[in-house]
């Protein structure tokens, strides 16, 4: 199904024939038009309901290596940045790595970022983490981060990353991959920043 996206004066997003709540993040039934309104892509009308106010802000978890690569830092951070200022909230494992480089890219932006750390004391998260959630879980906390995030964004791979990926697709939750080839079914691969964006927009807004 193809969907012409458009927000009208009062800030509110429709589809033609609907409106989307940000609260439920569900569309409704809706006819009602606006003389005054303009034609947006999937991820400006998201950026436009999350950063407008009135939207449940929904955890958009980031997995990647903790032994990251100067590649996947760089990206891992210039996702962090452009999730934030995309009114979205950036949930990790809330330690190194790619963990590190996501969260100090959001908080810079003025983003949250939510750690969901393996130990049981939160001092152990990184210096980027506004919320840490000390699990005391170790390994266990990676079915914790799958489960909670509405979907999840992976920079690069590891044996732990792969077993967020799977968990991730085992609850139903969309898995893109960044910076390396899906090293299993059912992923989405984005080859950048804004592909993987535009792909989570249009999930999130329930597109086909």
């Amino acid at each position: 199904m193809s969907q012409t996206l458009t927000i009208s004066s009062d800030g509110r997003l429709h589809d033609g024939q609907r409106c989307f709540d940000p609260w439920q993040w569900r569309w409704q039934e809706d006819a009602t038009t606006s003389e005054t309104c303009r034609t947006v892509t999937p991820r400006e009308a998201l950026a436009a309901i999350c950063n407008r106010g009135g939207a449940r802000r929904l955890p958009i978890g980031v997995i990647g290596p903790r032994e990251a690569t100067a590649a996947q830092r760089e990206t891992a951070s210039e996702l962090g940045r452009q999730l934030a200022e995309g009114g979205l909230t950036v949930m990790c494992g809330g330690r190194g790595g790619v963990m590190a480089s996501v969260a100090k890219g959001a908080r810079a932006a003025g983003g949250l970022t939510i750690g969901i750390l393996p130990e049981g004391d939160w001092r152990s998260a990184n210096d980027d983490i506004v919320v840490p959630i000390a699990t005391g879980l170790n390994e266990a906390r990676n079915a914790v981060i799958a489960r909670a995030a509405v979907a999840l964004i992976a920079v690069g791979s590891s044996p732990g990353t792969m077993t967020e990926m799977a968990f991730g697709l085992h609850f139903g939750r969309p898995v893109i991959v960044l910076n390396t080839p899906a090293p299993i079914d059912g992923l989405h691969e984005a080859p950048d920043v804004a592909t993987a964006l535009d792909l989570l927009a249009r999930h999130l807004l329930k597109m086909s």
